[in-house]
């Protein structure tokens, strides 16, 4: 649902200003960094005229932003400026769900927050939950005052499993860390193979450079379920089934084998495990390949023969492909397939799916999150992606141990998500949500289905108002983001937001004292000049244009783990609900359901910036002609797609 306000003003309407020649006017470019989930990660530079925001731009210096933004990001002071924007604490007045508040005072909001939070820890601490992701990506405002809290206050832990967990474990286990090439590097490819990604959308800046290697002769292949605009600029587009990338991968490796495509070199000096694989790939012949993927057993073979044979050759992955069940498997059996034909060997050859392991050597999470504050105590952890299960738990303190889920829910603190619009299975998140007996706090910019069920609502800052610090999963350069303007109305950054609870809960540590400013210089430690970060906006991490060239991968052994002592050698997976593993529920609902992003809006968040809302119209369902057809559907007609869990209405677009 589109956030919108309760029945209080909640801000002045946004004036139109622009730049002029008054000399009365004070104009200043000030720096920033894109908080939002995207591995691009953006250099900005914010315009400021007389104390107010006016443009936002990409920063024509920082080389993976290279002056472009993104739609949605363009338009981040007409969201800044919204006339919903809530500006000053609000505390419920009527039932959860339908969005009633009053206006209160920092001070009342704060009081009654900590007297509340006092009364339930004094009874077990675990029944307080945080609930957070990645509203910003920003280690100031993310997890940092926020985490100190929670672990001051013996809090339950949260695992932050709802989107990357499979590719990333996958990676991990294969590399050692969640690293991979330089994305100014596919600019020298000569062939680049797009795997789950519509890459104009979210990865515009990657795109730039696939598109600068597609002018020099580069080669481009989309694969993908959907045909999608990226597939429609690529070369080649090969739309497999939902869920069977492992199998395609596997079956690329059937035909390197047999057509003698490998680096025997690099395989023998770098990688662990190649034979056992090498055994399970020889079952997986074109013909096998093609029959689970939904493709031609031609197309496996003219993939395999590029990949095996162009130089340098690139693969750029994405979090999508690793949704399924099975998913970690896939991303693990991709991952490999550079290591086979020494792509590693070239800068411009090799895989992408996320660089953010690439920033180990410089984050100081422990300085900036303080475990320490726990002490002894070994607070429970829950499961994002099941919230709505474990809102509806009741205590179960008679449970053996090992069964124990722990004391029933008391308490929800969430910054930076939106839980009741995007968490899984969402009836019982609301359900859960709508507990008269359950004490809700949102920190929010505007009124959203979660913020709708809670007892209060603290305004939260802007990435235009407040300081931060960004790294990223796209690319290889530590951010800076400044304060463009001050807070809107009575707005506090999330760091201050938690600094003020833990003085009203009577924590006394010095720690609850660092401002944004100490919690930016505790985030990252000696290996970056903060002084240099600070005066540019960006620094790029010191790296090897080619990182694995002879090997060098962030495992014990440092070479590619093919046989993990953990997860063993990867296989495809069938899809849950697959005919493959469901026979039976595949006859009763024949179709797959993949759910791409709008391409103007972010999960919940955008949705209320009416110029962004004006080019996506409405939600639409893109279904093949023949899947139309055989039930009697036409382009805009009204449908309903249902399965046995829920359904949703949509209109089908051609």
């Amino acid at each position: 649902r589109v956030p919108r306000a309760g029945p209080v003003n909640l801000a002045e309407s946004p004036r139109r200003t622009g730049l002029c020649n008054d000399s009365s006017m004070s104009t200043t470019l000030v720096r920033g960094a894109c908080p939002h989930d995207c591995p691009d990660t953006c250099a900005l530079r914010i315009t400021v005229l007389d104390g107010r925001a006016v443009k936002v731009q990409g920063d024509p210096d920082h080389p993976p932003t290279h002056g472009a933004l993104c739609t949605k990001v363009s338009r981040y002071a007409e969201r800044t400026y919204h006339a919903e924007r809530v500006l000053t604490p609000l505390k419920r007045v009527g039932a959860k769900g339908i969005g009633s508040f009053l206006p209160v005072s920092w001070d009342e909001a704060l009081r009654d927050i900590a007297g509340r939070l006092r009364a339930i820890a004094a009874r077990d601490q675990q029944a307080i939950v945080p609930y957070s992701y990645a509203g910003t990506m920003g280690l100031v405002q993310g997890e940092s005052m926020a985490a100190r809290f929670f672990n001051k206050l013996g809090a339950s832990r949260l695992d932050r499993t709802i989107c990357s967990s499979a590719g990333g474990e996958a990676l991990v286990a294969t590399y050692g860390a969640k690293i991979g090439m330089h994305v100014e590097n596919y600019a020298r490819s000569k062939l680049i193979l797009v795997r789950g990604s519509n890459s104009i959308a979210p990865k515009l800046h990657f795109w730039t450079f696939a598109q600068q290697a597609k002018r020099n002769g580069a080669n481009l292949t989309c694969i993908d379920p959907r045909k999608t605009e990226t597939a429609d600029k690529c070369h080649q587009h090969i739309g497999l089934l939902p869920g069977t990338d492992g199998a395609l991968a596997l079956g690329i490796m059937h035909e390197l084998i047999v057509n003698d495509w490998l680096d025997h070199d690099y395989i023998a000096r770098h990688t662990e495990g190649w034979m056992k694989l090498r055994e399970r790939a020889l079952g997986w012949p074109p013909e096998r390949a093609s029959a689970t993927c939904g493709i031609g057993a031609d197309e496996v073979r003219s993939l395999a023969r590029d990949y095996g044979t162009i130089r340098p050759a690139a693969i750029r992955l994405n979090y999508g492909m690793q949704r399924v069940r099975g998913g970690g498997n896939a991303a693990r059996l991709v991952a490999i397939l550079p290591c086979l034909v020494g792509a590693w060997r070239d800068a411009a050859g090799g895989m992408l799916l996320s660089s953010s392991g690439w920033f180990n050597a410089v984050r100081n999470d422990s300085g900036l999150q303080r475990p320490d504050l726990l002490g002894a105590r070994r607070p429970r952890i829950i499961n994002m992606s099941t919230i709505g299960d474990d809102l509806l738990r009741e205590s179960d303190a008679q449970l053996p141990d090992k069964a124990r889920f722990g004391p029933k829910i008391e308490a929800l603190l969430v910054y930076n998500s939106n839980p009741v619009a995007v968490a899984p299975e969402s009836p019982k998140v609301v359900q859960g949500f709508k507990r008269e007996d359950l004490f809700t706090v949102v920190l929010e910019h505007f009124l959203t289905d979660t913020a709708d069920h809670a007892d209060y609502v603290l305004p939260a800052t802007t990435q235009l108002e407040h300081l931060d610090v960004h790294l990223s999963y796209g690319h290889t350069y530590a951010m800076m983001n400044e304060a463009a303007i001050p807070p809107l109305g009575q707005a506090r950054s999330n760091a201050q937001i938690f600094r003020d609870l833990a003085r009203h809960m009577g924590f006394d540590e010095p720690c609850f004292a660092d401002s944004d400013e100490a919690l930016a210089r505790c985030a990252l430690n000696h290996n970056v000049d903060f002084a240099a970060l600070r005066d540019r906006g960006w620094v790029k991490l010191t790296l090897p244009d080619a990182p694995f060239a002879d090997g060098g991968f962030a495992t014990p052994s440092r070479k590619c783990i093919i046989d993990s002592p953990q997860f063993g050698v990867p296989d495809h997976v069938p899809n849950y609900e697959s005919a493959e593993s469901s026979p039976e529920l595949a006859r009763s609902y024949p179709l797959a359901m993949i759910s791409p992003p709008a391409r103007n809006f972010l999960n919940s968040t955008f949705v209320n910036v009416k110029s962004l809302r004006d080019i996506e119209v409405k939600p639409v369902l893109e279904m093949h002609l023949n899947d139309a057809l055989a039930r009697g559907i036409v382009s805009g007609q009204r449908v309903r797609i249902f399965n046995q869990r829920g359904s949703t209405q949509c209109t089908r677009c051609s």
